[in-house]
């Protein structure tokens, strides 16, 4: 199986898995955006090349938080999506700051595991807090837009306000990680390939999910209080 089949097929069981989400409650979409940028900063240590493009593992998972935000957006409000984000955000640093604390102790002789968790967790402080940074810049973009564009439509034209408000909130992500943690470190016209392929597949991510936000109106049921 090629890496772009795997990467459909990632995409749409974890547009599923936010819309089963969103299925059972707002609690249960908090729930999924801790897990997915826990598993976003851990996947992007992979490097792939998808579609003729340098990429890194994590953009399925961090393009399916977007889903979620808007998700509870349309449906629950900003404050909601806002609420979130700001879990997403400290579920990032929990797992930022302990996993340098689990790499830091002294392994036993018999330990396997130590080469392959500083490999994945080996993050240097500027791209820990270039992730930080362009998370919590994005996705509170990211529901003030969709908002503003909601107003604006009087609450018509669901597809632009969930794409327009991702394109845009995508590329502050990608603009605003990739300076704060390349700039000094790669040429610019390295920066700038990593800035067009990973808002490139971003984008797809975006236009893929589309469907989901419509098909969230068939399914969604009244939560108890």
């Amino acid at each position: 199986m090629t890496n772009e089949v795997l990467f459909l097929l990632m995409t749409f069981i974890g547009l599923i898995f936010t819309l089963f989400c969103f299925r059972n409650g707002k609690v249960w979409l908090y729930a999924y955006v801790g897990i997915a940028i826990v598993l976003a900063n851990i996947f992007v240590t992979k490097q792939i090349i998808l579609f003729g493009l340098s990429a890194t593992g994590g953009n399925v998972m961090y393009g399916t938080i977007f889903l979620a935000t808007d998700l509870l957006s349309e449906h629950y409000g900003k404050y909601y999506a806002r609420k979130a984000v700001f879990i997403g955000f400290f579920a990032a640093l929990v797992y930022l700051v302990m996993s340098q604390f689990i790499t830091a102790f002294h392994p036993a002789e018999y330990d396997t595991v130590q080469l392959g968790m500083e490999s994945i967790f080996g993050f240097a402080p500027r791209i820990i807090l270039a992730s930080l940074i362009a998370y919590l810049a994005s996705q509170l973009h990211d529901v003030w837009f969709f908002h503003f564009i909601k107003t604006k439509t009087q609450g018509k034209m669901l597809w632009l306000r969930n794409n327009a408000s991702t394109w845009v909130s995508q590329l502050i992500d990608s603009v605003t990680f990739s300076l704060v943690a390349f700039v000094g470190t790669f040429e610019w016209s390295v920066i700038f390939q990593i800035i067009i392929t990973t808002y490139l597949l971003k984008v797809l991510i975006a236009a893929i999910d589309t469907p989901f936000i419509y098909l969230s109106y068939r399914i969604k049921r009244e939560e108890r209080a």
